[in-house]
């Protein structure tokens, strides 16, 4: 005798799950200063890039630095050296998505670097003593933290079970159309 369904009970289970999530393109422009006065730029690259992140309200502040290495020309073009300068930035992060069910305020931050800082252009200013390097910077931010999420219960606590001795026939393919999945551009 089969038992009579009941209403669909649901349970609050408690997991860990992105409850904020931003993301952040910008620009800068940093100032090198050459130890001899440039007379073009041979080129220009960062490296040795770092950076942290922290909650701060309904935003992250991610902070971090970087090297800039601006190859240039001096004495009309007769010698060359290389001019490297830390920079520290800090960007915030606006938090567009945020679950308002968060149970704990102990959030674990999780930044990411779409791209890594990059050289836009450097030129030499207008005074001929520094050099303008644009800089383009991307990151993505999470808040990871504890909240509720709610599931259906099966009243009859039974999940259908499928036997397995089921063979699939060779003419249960002919039916199946292989192109039901092609790219529409």
């Amino acid at each position: 005798m089969a038992k009579p369904r009941s209403e669909t009970s649901y349970r609050e289970i408690i997991t860990r799950a992105v409850c904020g999530k931003g993301r952040k393109f910008s620009e800068a422009t940093h100032h090198i200063q050459p130890g001899e006065m440039p007379t073009s730029i041979l080129g220009c690259w960062i490296i040795n890039h770092t950076y942290k992140a922290n909650k701060r309200g309904d935003t992250v502040e991610v902070s971090g630095t970087y090297d800039i290495n601006v190859w240039y020309s001096f004495v009309n073009n007769t010698k060359t050296d290389v001019a490297t300068q830390t920079v520290s930035y800090t960007e915030i992060v606006p938090l567009t998505m945020k679950d308002e069910n968060v149970i704990s305020e102990e959030l674990e931050v999780v930044a990411k670097a779409v791209q890594q800082p990059n050289t836009l252009e450097a030129t030499i200013s207008e005074d001929g003593k520094t050099v303008e390097v644009q800089v383009e910077r991307d990151f993505i931010v999470e808040c990871v933290g504890e909240t509720k999420v709610a599931v259906a219960v099966n009243p009859d606590g039974l999940i259908q079970e499928y036997p397995v001795d089921q063979v699939t026939e060779e003419e249960d393919f002919e039916q199946i159309d292989p192109h039901f999945m092609q790219h529409k551009r």
